[in-house]
């Protein structure tokens, strides 16, 4: 991957999904998903236009059974391919941290490029189940999905929120900022590695 065409493109096909994603890094925004969650493509939604990533998803997953499968793979490969269009990390910020708010909730998020997998996640309890088809219980593993793959540090912090909705969505919001800070280019850092080790 070159740091010209910072894509990346991802296939996965088990018994139970058929994904595929593709994400440019330096895109506008421009975002087609269809996951068959409602909620979970408004999520996804977020996360491209904030992030400023150019996204496409489309998945068919198992749905009769229920929407487990079809998110998890979906991050999954949401993962792999951020990491793939992050190619080598040279001249990157690699942290980025944003705090948003959305009514009465509010989230703090602080990513790491890293290249080690490590998620922290905090949000208010008793949270309503579901939010229309969505279970509410997924977001943490969308999360630790999507850290899997892209193999990132990531601290999601969500100290207060009563609407659902509002709690989640505020989560996608700050990650993409978040995301989008910590992948930009620094001028000032141009063919360097962000790095004492010498690798990420």
């Amino acid at each position: 991957m070159t740091r010209e065409g910072r894509v990346g493109r991802i296939e996965r096909t088990t018994k139970e999904t058929s994904v595929l994603v593709e994400i440019d890094l330096d895109g506008t925004g421009k975002v087609e998903v269809a996951t068959g969650v409602g909620f979970y493509d408004h999520m996804l939604d977020q996360l491209g236009r904030h992030g400023l990533f150019d996204l496409t998803v489309k998945t068919d997953g198992d749905l009769h059974i229920d929407s487990h499968h079809t998110i998890e793979d979906t991050a999954l490969a949401l993962g792999a391919a951020f990491r793939q269009a992050l190619g080598d990390k040279v001249g990157i910020y690699r942290f980025g941290n944003c705090t948003v708010p959305l009514d009465e909730s509010l989230a703090q998020v602080t990513v790491d490029l890293s290249g080690r997998p490590y998620l922290v996640h905090t949000e208010p309890e008793n949270m309503a189940p579901m939010i229309g088809e969505y279970d509410t219980t997924m977001t943490r593993h969308i999360l630790e999905s999507f850290v899997a793959q892209a193999q990132i540090a990531l601290h999601v912090h969500v100290p207060y929120g009563r609407n659902a909705h509002h709690i989640v969505e505020c989560q996608f919001k700050a990650l993409a900022r978040a995301l989008r800070y910590a992948s930009e280019r620094d001028p000032r850092a141009a063919g360097i590695l962000p790095s004492t080790k010498g690798a990420l």
